[in-house]
């Protein structure tokens, strides 16, 4: 269910301009944000590309892709 929030039109802007790079919708883009926050505050010792890398894993997981990792 979506629900409706006021923010800043400086975000809105820049939401705009890395939604362009990263092929995403303005929405998607600060869903994109606050899901990384989110999880940084979580799990503050996480760097942020720790944090980008679990979450793409865990979005081929929901899509099926996913391969045994063989330890070295």
């Amino acid at each position: 269910m979506a629900t409706a929030v006021r923010i800043s039109e400086k975000l809105v802007d820049d939401a705009k301009r890395y939604s362009r790079i990263d092929h995403r919708s303005v929405t998607g883009q600060i869903e994109h944000w606050a899901q990384i926050g989110k999880c940084a505050e979580e799990n503050p010792d996480l760097t942020y590309s720790l944090i980008k890398e679990i979450l793409i894993g865990l979005q081929e997981l929901e899509q099926g892709e996913k391969s045994e990792y063989k330890f070295e």
